[in-house]
């Protein structure tokens, strides 16, 4: 049957935050600790949490699925940036956040991630605007040639907290 992908609604709160509790360490640095990803999940990807980005006028959640299952989803955040870090070298005009782009470990290499890909600069491009931003760690070099291929460049650095620890990421955009 093929992925489908469509905007995600409410009633999928509880399959996001399945997805984002199986694909949330694939982001993290080595040594980050299973308390620290557990915390993270439970604090800014549960269901409740999933259920108030949904609501959220600001924000695009796109979910992925294959049968009906869903195997992947982003988020893009559109509004002013918090992060001092990221204003210094992203402009707050026409920009928009590309938050959260997982997809399940056994759908890497399949075209999923390409395909989601497509359909979230889209998307971002949908709301009007010319920029697409996103934070990555800088030791996941699976996502930075994904986002290279992609033509996602670095812009400069900011921090990440994860439990007690923070970790150095690449700022990285593209044009729409």
């Amino acid at each position: 049957m093929g992925i489908q992908i469509r905007r995600a609604v409410p009633a999928d709160a509880a399959e996001l935050h399945d997805v984002a509790a199986r694909t949330f360490a694939l982001a993290c640095p080595p040594g980050t600790t299973q308390a620290d990803v557990d915390d993270f999940v439970t604090t800014h990807l549960s269901e409740a949490r999933f259920g108030d980005y949904l609501k959220d006028e600001s924000r695009v959640l796109l979910i992925a699925e294959s049968d009906g299952a869903p195997v992947g989803y982003t988020m893009l955040v559109a509004g002013p940036i918090a992060d001092e870090d990221v204003r210094r070298v992203i402009p707050q005009e026409g920009s928009i956040e590309l938050s959260k782009f997982y997809v399940l470990v056994d759908r890497h290499g399949s075209g999923v991630a390409g395909q989601l890909m497509a359909a979230t600069l889209e998307a971002a491009a949908a709301t009007g605007a010319t920029l697409c931003w996103l934070g990555v760690n800088q030791l996941n070099e699976r996502a930075a040639r994904f986002y290279d291929k992609h033509g996602f460049t670095v812009r400069g650095t900011k921090r990440f907290l994860v439990g007690a620890d923070w970790h150095d990421d690449h700022v990285r955009a593209r044009a729409l």
